[in-house]
C-alpha cells in the first residue's frame, strides 16, 4: 500500500487571548492517499482553516506531526519547509488571490517560473490547464476583466501549475454564486483527478462534499 501523501498525529493548535485558552485544533489524525480527494466539512470556527494552515506549513505553534510525502514537517529548515511547500502544495482560497497587474496565463506561469521551469514549458503548462478549464479565449484577460468564476479558475490552475502532490482547497467556491460554484467546483474536481493529485478540500456544503471521494467531519477541533 502506498505511503499517504499527507498524515497528521495528535496535530493540536492553541490559542491564548488574556486568560482565555482556545483549543482550536484537539489531537487530528488524518491521512489523504495519493489521488484521493477528500471532504473536509464542518461550521464556521470548527477549525477547517486553521488545519489547512497547518497542514500548508503556512505558520508555526502546532504541536503534533506533519508529514508530506513521507517527510516530517517539524524536522525541516525553514528552507526546506519552503522547498516542500512549493514543490509538494497547491492552495486554493475563497478569494483568488490573483496578481491584479499580470494576465490569466501570467497568473500562472508564474509559481512555475519560481519552480525553476523555464518560460516556454511554463507558457505551454499554463494554457493547456487554462483550456481544459475553459479560458482559452481568456489568457491574455487580467483579473479585473474576468467574472468570479473566471477568476477562481485561474486560481485553480495556478494551485496546479508545479504538479502538486497535493492541493488544499478552503472553501474554494464560497464567494460564489450556487450555479457558478457547482462548475467551478465540477471542473476543479475533474482536472484534479485528471491530473493525478491529492486534495484536501475544506467547506460547509454538505451537497459539494458529497461529491468527494470520502468526507471526514471537523467539530470542535476534533476529526
Amino acid at each position: 500500500m502506498s505511503e499517504p501523501v499527507l498524515a497528521t498525529s495528535d496535530l493540536c493548535r492553541t490559542f491564548v487571548q488574556g486568560r482565555a485558552r482556545i483549543d482550536v485544533l484537539r489531537g487530528v489524525n488524518l491521512s489523504v492517499a495519493p489521488g484521493e480527494i477528500v471532504g473536509l466539512l464542518g461550521p464556521s470556527g470548527s477549525g477547517k482553516s486553521t488545519l489547512l494552515q497547518a497542514v500548508g506549513l503556512l505558520e508555526g505553534g502546532f504541536e503534533g506531526s506533519i508529514r508530506i510525502e513521507g517527510k516530517e514537517a517539524a524536522r525541516l529548515s525553514n528552507s526546506g519547509r519552503t522547498e516542500l511547500r512549493r514543490d509538494a502544495l497547491g492552495f486554493v482560497y475563497q478569494f483568488h488571490h490573483l496578481l491584479p497587474d499580470f494576465n490569466a496565463i501570467e497568473n500562472v506561469v508564474l509559481p512555475q517560473l519560481i519552480q525553476g521551469k523555464t518560460r516556454p514549458e511554463s507558457v505551454d503548462r499554463a494554457t493547456s490547464l487554462l483550456t481544459a478549464l475553459g479560458l482559452g479565449e481568456r489568457l491574455e484577460h487580467r483579473p479585473s476583466q474576468l467574472s468570479g468564476g473566471e477568476q477562481q479558475r485561474v486560481a485553480v490552475a495556478r494551485a496546479l501549475a508545479n504538479r502538486p502532490a497535493i492541493v488544499l482547497a478552503d472553501e474554494p467556491t464560497g464567494n460564489l454564486d450556487e450555479k457558478t460554484a457547482d462548475v467551478v467546483l465540477n471542473e476543479f474536481l475533474r482536472l484534479v483527478r485528471h491530473e493525478g493529485s491529492a486534495a484536501l478540500v475544506a467547506t460547509h456544503n454538505e451537497r459539494l462534499a458529497r461529491q468527494m471521494d470520502r468526507v471526514v467531519r471537523l467539530h470542535e477541533g476534533v476529526l
